[in-house]
């Protein structure tokens, strides 16, 4: 391992680094593109799915790992979310990161819980917004504040996360962010489970029923027209109703990618079927893009 805190510049060397002032001594003298991606620790395949994109694309490659207090809810698992930053380090060793930034919360907000935050707006009202408010203000706050602090030419994101990648695309248009946004597919279990820090907390009965959230994406794919669309995703969540452990479903929705806006029957181009449940007490989501075509 050649982890190391502070700001050495030895080739094929990751260096961990907390500060500010850390980071840009990290960065200085580094000459080509820069990209970043931002995680909340807890790295797996989808995580190092973003890491190769990223490294593909720029001369240095910038990992994140801050737990966001701002974006959990009063009834969230901040307190329990998984921070692992040992075992993080050594993957981001091994897919070659060159910089793993890893702030403490005063690092973040200096001022405290801040005063100023992005405000998602429409889009952000719908859907994961409903359900969990202030969840997008907070997440587009920090991700705000991480290009800032990086700087970098890319910032990769998954698109398991459909609704937090449109809204950070719009923010970066609305905001003239000088930073290109890109998304990378979402990576899959053999089994088709999408993969999330979450899902270890799911007991190997509730594995089983999470099963039910993907089948049910791509049973909807199968079909041509939203409102066909629509019938065969609900017909296997259904099923995942009277599963053990049930599968407690938030949201099914088929909606346009620009806006999240849900779409009629008579709607043609991009789509997103995206949904939202609880299994055995963990809240899983999970989209598939779609063409809807005539």
């Amino acid at each position: 391992m050649s982890l190391s805190h502070g700001a050495g510049t030895n080739p094929g060397e990751t260096l961990l680094v907390h500060t500010r002032a850390e980071l840009e001594a990290a960065r200085a003298g580094r000459i080509g593109d820069v990209a970043v991606v931002m995680t909340m620790g807890a790295l797996h395949e989808g995580h190092l799915a973003l890491v190769r994109a990223a490294r593909r694309s720029a001369k240095t490659v910038i990992v994140t790992v801050f737990v966001n207090p701002l974006q959990f809810g009063p009834t969230e698992d901040f307190s329990r979310y998984p921070r692992t930053l040992e075992a993080d380090l050594k993957l981001c060793e091994q897919a070659d990161v060159d910089i793993v930034f890893a702030p403490a919360v005063e690092d973040v907000y200096p001022g405290g819980e801040p005063m100023v935050r992005i405000t998602p707006g429409p889009m952000g009202e719908v859907l994961e917004g409903a359900h969990r408010p202030g969840h997008f203000s907070g997440m587009l706050t920090v991700v705000n504040k991480l290009i800032n602090l990086t700087a970098p030419d890319y910032a990769f994101f998954g698109e398991k996360d459909a609704q937090q990648l449109a809204l950070i695309r719009r923010m970066a248009l609305d905001l003239n962010l000088p930073v290109e946004i890109r998304g990378v597919p979402t990576v899959r279990e053999p089994d088709g489970l999408a993969l999330s820090s979450r899902n270890r907390y799911l007991s190997p009965e509730a594995r089983v029923s999470a099963l039910y959230l993907n089948r049910a994406l791509f049973a909807g794919a199968g079909q041509r027209t939203p409102d066909a669309i629509r019938a065969a995703a609900r017909a296997v969540l259904d099923q995942a109703a009277r599963a053990e452990p049930q599968v407690e479903l938030d949201y099914l929705a088929l909606v346009d990618p620009a806006t999240f806006g849900e779409i009629d029957g008579a709607y043609r181009g991009p789509a997103v079927l995206a949904l939202a449940a609880k299994v055995g007490g963990t809240r899983l989501i999970d989209n598939l893009p779609l063409g809807i075509e005539g």
